[in-house]
């Protein structure tokens, strides 16, 4: 049997309020919050009895999302929020936005880092990284023409 869709990415981050509101201005829809906790879920994850805040986030268009959680149970294992582009392991992920200097501008007051500069792709796209909340590498793309 094939896959059918990617349902969502996690991120798990130490401030599940301040990364909400990073993506809802990045222009991310807030689907909803729960907390999971229970022996069923620490099977799942194979971390035994946890505690966990989820956010579930959800771009305009409906079709991809973005599961931001934080551990309250057990404590956080390792840190890989500062890894530079070129670590093994998750990389970024991207947003195609309509406007990449309003957007940056937008998420600028909420922190973000442009991580090299804005760079035009064979006048195709104009892309680049930001670092945002908890050092959550991003990329954004505004395609042109």
């Amino acid at each position: 049997m094939a896959i059918k869709r990617m349902d969502n990415m996690g991120i798990f981050v130490e401030d599940l309020d301040a990364t909400v509101d990073f993506f809802l201005e990045l222009g991310l829809e807030l689907e909803g919050r729960a907390t999971i906790e229970g022996e069923w879920a620490g099977r799942v994850t194979g971390l035994g009895d946890q505690h966990v805040e989820v956010a579930m986030m959800r771009t305009p268009d409906g079709h991809s999302r973005l599961e931001l959680s934080r551990f309250l149970r057990p404590s956080v294992a390792a840190d890989h929020r500062n890894a530079p582009v070129n670590a093994l392991g998750y990389l970024r992920a991207m947003f195609a936005v309509d406007d990449i200097d309003d957007t940056l501008e937008r998420v600028r007051a909420r922190g973000a880092e442009l991580v090299g500069e804005v760079v035009d792709y064979q006048d195709i796209y104009r892309l680049c990284y930001i670092r945002g909340p908890e050092g959550i590498l991003i990329g954004l793309a505004e395609e042109l023409g």
